[in-house]
């Protein structure tokens, strides 16, 4: 049975990374070099349909992209499949970099 998506802001996705959520970005290789979510893991969207049972479970986890569109797609797929607890990361790292918070790199 799918389970609906949240869709978090970044202030609140935040705290949900200080309490263990598993940080998911699903940007594309040159994206993730440039800079990216401490803490965060990186499995790429074009390449989620080989390496999904790479995620470890967890209660929640919480998916990235740059603006939040790419991450939706992936936390989509995740909750069809009945991973419960999927995030996504409302306005992506642009509005996570906006709303102040740490950020390793630059967004491109």
């Amino acid at each position: 049975m799918a389970t609906e998506v949240q869709e978090s802001l970044p202030i609140d996705v935040a705290d949900l990374a200080k309490a263990g959520a598993l940080m998911v970005d699903v940007r594309e290789q040159q994206e993730w070099d440039a800079g990216h979510i401490a803490g965060s893991i990186h499995l790429p969207l074009s390449e989620l349909p080989n390496r999904w049972k790479e995620l470890p479970d967890a209660d929640s986890t919480v998916f990235i992209c740059r603006s939040g569109g790419r991450s939706m797609a992936a936390a989509e797929a995740f909750a069809a499949s009945g991973r419960s607890g999927c995030i996504n990361l409302a306005g992506g790292v642009q509005s996570w970099v906006q709303a102040s918070l740490p950020f390793d790199g630059t967004v491109v």
